[in-house]
């Protein structure tokens, strides 16, 4: 069978169990229609980058499906009927990866407080003046400033 994985946001008003409670009610669909959930994750309540629906945050959940496109087809129409979950996406994947998802590493590395060396970004951390910008021969003469 494909593989899938599929990410949904579910309204910001809900409470964490409610949210969870959708991602078990969405497995039991699958496995309904002949597929199952290799794995699933609740990443929690984020900031979404613009509003839905007059929501600026939304809870995130994240599944991993061995299910046949019936099965997929039959939750995303679920899915986007029902009031509680503002957006759905689905992609097939060749296999799926090991381990946890990228966001609940972020969310492991933030518990923990592990931070790689010199900060985020890995870079050498310098002092940087902005007082003295030496000579900016460089730039065309652009006349006075309004």
């Amino acid at each position: 069978m494909p593989l899938y994985e599929h990410v949904f946001i579910s309204r910001q008003d809900l409470s964490s169990a409610q949210a969870e409670g959708l991602v078990e009610h969405f497995s039991t669909v699958i496995a309904d229609n002949g597929g199952k959930v290799v794995e699933n994750e609740y990443w929690g309540v984020k900031t979404m980058a613009y509003k839905i629906n007059k929501n600026r945050k939304g809870h995130y959940a994240f599944l991993k499906t061995d299910a046949p496109a019936a099965a997929v087809q039959e939750m995303e129409r679920l899915m986007r009927l029902h009031d509680d979950v503002m957006r759905v996406l689905t992609i097939k994947v060749d296999k799926h990866g090991e381990g946890p998802s990228i966001q609940m590493q972020k969310r492991d590395e933030r518990e923990r407080g592990d931070r790689p060396e010199g900060g985020f970004g890995g870079g050498e951390r310098r002092e940087r003046s902005f007082g003295d910008r030496g000579d900016r021969g460089d730039r065309p003469d652009r006349g006075p400033r309004r």
